[in-house]
């Protein structure tokens, strides 16, 4: 099911003809129930990141929503010097790290899988001999430790001043980050002692079904000094107009010497690249008139197509609570929202089934599921 089609049956189901932002709110509002009530593998992210020593926190991905693991390990990049046949390689030039003992090597003449044995003196010792002689860039990574899920209490306690420093081995959500109040960071314990790379599984809020959300924009507004914003001023739930889509609200704040800073509040839908679209503000030229001037041009929309995972493999759910929220909203017969709840909820355990037990386990492990035939 597309987002034309989902929007299609929640009218044709309502018997009512909803405004695009309406539909939108109810098919938003149905997308968080399920993503919150389901781990979904097929919608889980993996990132890396980097943390230097001295610095405890790390800051959570923007559309993080729970963590599935977290682990770190030391790199180093650099230039070795190969001799076919043996297994001693001279380190020039590493980055990162130093490179140390027990970290895996990938270079061009190195078999697959070789480990460093030990570092003397810039040589280092593989596991394995070269296949080639010659000078070529390597990379080096040390082995996985994943971080063990604690209290912001005990990292606290377990490390406290003076200052513990060594491989991360705990982590915990610390809270709101400082550049960005909505988005979270990890506290980790102890604090690192040098650079680590680490990698974050986790559970993400995937891209909406809605379809050609404004995803990037530059501000395009650059007038003569006669349509000067005619004082600094704060535009705040401003409806942006033009484009073929709809929807689009932002903050503006503007300056009396020309500039506008564009803040995007809702991404609207139904938008496409290279589209303009304008905000009323107050200029000089005519100070008592609110005038419409284009403000940004789109860079990149979101979800072209309005196809998502669960819209094309699990769409029941999606319909149903969209249906309950819609049958909400036009205060409709209570047995027709507990009808659409009752349909929603029974999707709901069929997808939480799937991707909470199925998908976690195999029948040489947890064996097959047995059911009483009656």
């Amino acid at each position: 099911m597309f987002y034309d089609d989902l929007v299609t049956a929640i009218n044709d189901y309502s018997e009512n003809q909803f405004p695009t932002a309406t539909v939108n709110r109810f098919i938003e509002q149905a997308e968080q129930r399920i993503y919150n009530s389901v781990q979904i593998p097929a919608l889980r992210k993996n990132v890396t990141g980097q943390v230097t020593p001295t610095n405890t926190y790390l800051a959570c991905p923007s559309d993080w929503l729970s963590t599935f693991s977290l682990a770190c390990y030391t790199y180093a990049y650099g230039s070795i010097v190969t001799t076919s046949g043996s297994n001693a390689v001279t380190v020039t030039g590493s980055s990162g790290n130093s490179v140390q003992a027990g970290m895996m090597v990938t270079a061009t003449g190195i078999p697959a899988n070789t480990i460093i044995l030990s570092v003397v003196s810039g040589v280092a010792y593989l596991s394995a001999n070269a296949t080639a002689s010659g000078t070529v860039q390597a990379t080096f990574q040390g082995p996985y430790t994943y971080l063990l899920n604690k209290d912001v209490n005990f990292i606290r306690e377990a490390f406290s001043y003076p200052v513990t420093n060594g491989t991360p081995q705990y982590y915990a959500v610390f809270g709101p980050q400082t550049s960005n109040q909505f988005g979270m960071t990890y506290i980790l314990g102890p604090t690192p002692d040098q650079i680590y790379k680490m990698e974050l599984h986790y559970n993400a809020y995937p891209l909406s079904i809605i379809q050609a959300q404004i995803g990037s924009f530059e501000v395009i507004y650059s007038p003569d000094s006669s349509l000067y914003p005619l004082a600094s001023q704060t535009y705040y739930n401003v409806d942006l107009s033009g484009g073929i889509g709809s929807g689009a609200i932002a903050n503006i704040v503007t300056s009396n010497t020309g500039t506008l800073t564009v803040t995007l509040i809702n991404p609207g839908t139904g938008y496409a690249v290279n589209d303009q679209l304008y905000a009323p503000i107050y200029t000089v030229s005519q100070p008592s008139i609110v005038q419409s001037v284009p403000v940004i041009q789109l860079l990149s929309v979101l979800n072209p197509a309005g196809e998502t995972w669960l819209g094309d493999e699990f769409d029941v759910a999606l319909l149903n609570y969209s249906l309950m929220e819609s049958i909400t909203y036009t205060k409709g017969e209570q047995d027709l929202v507990v009808l659409y709840k009752s349909r929603g909820d029974e999707a709901l355990a069929l997808l939480k089934q799937l991707c909470d037990a199925k998908e976690q386990g195999d029948a040489y492990r947890n064996g097959l599921p047995r059911y009483k035939v009656t």
